[in-house]
């Protein structure tokens, strides 16, 4: 029986590599990552890639983000260059509508998954952050990948379904300050792992999940609540 198709971008960051491994069992998986050479800010190698290769469902993990680093100190809202927000659109939403554009031209689509974070739905809570704080264009991405689900969902359908995984923080090499902390503002009392995500994009990506599209799909331990 043959299996479908599901390409990841991200493929090689921290959700997307072990999604990958995950999924592999049940799917043909395609990576797509920046580390392999795929730049998916370049619309010509984004047209191509998608024109030369077909898949049923698309799954996108790629994004910039600005990590923890307590060493500097970052611009506020008062001192943050536009340019600087300007990367986090250029990656996080141009990028992103383009791949999911040129995806949905294949005749095969079925569903395409993107991954937001609930600091698209609420903002960054300062006390976890201090001295280094959030970018603001982080948050403002996110909210954009969050409308741009549903423009899509309503636009796409009814052939291609287009839904939304709107994530809390994932553990992963923080200090154990900021884990207690955010520990303390979650409902679950802790961090999420990876693979704590991976049922839900396998639902999606298949048709138990057929009248499923434009939703925001909160996975965060209570947080939003």
């Amino acid at each position: 029986m043959r299996k479908d198709t599901v390409v990841i971008t991200g493929s090689n960051g921290l959700i997307g590599s072990d999604l990958a491994s995950n999924m592999k069992a049940k799917y043909k998986v395609n990576r797509l990552s920046l580390s392999l050479g795929h730049d998916l800010t370049n619309e010509d190698f984004v047209k191509e890639y998608f024109f030369q290769n077909d898949a049923e469902y698309l799954v996108n993990c790629f994004g910039y983000n600005d990590h923890i680093d307590k060493t500097k100190n970052k611009d506020g809202i008062m001192d943050v260059t536009l340019e600087s927000i300007n990367k986090y659109l250029l990656v996080n939403v141009l990028a992103l509508f383009s791949v999911c554009r040129e995806f949905a031209k294949n005749p095969k689509s079925k569903g395409i998954v993107n991954i937001s974070s609930i600091y698209g739905q609420v903002s960054p809570k300062k006390v976890l952050y201090g001295k280094s704080e959030k970018h603001i264009g982080y948050s403002i991405s996110k909210a954009a990948v969050n409308q741009m689900t549903r423009h899509l969902a309503t636009h796409l359908a009814p052939k291609i379904r287009v839904n939304c995984i709107s994530l809390g923080g994932i553990e992963h090499n923080q200090d154990s300050d900021f884990i207690e902390k955010y520990s303390q503002e979650v409902p679950m009392r802790r961090m999420m792992q990876t693979d704590e995500v991976f049922g839900i994009i396998n639902y999606l990506c298949s048709d138990k999940s057929t009248y499923t599209t434009g939703s925001i799909i909160n996975i965060d331990g209570g947080w939003t609540s």
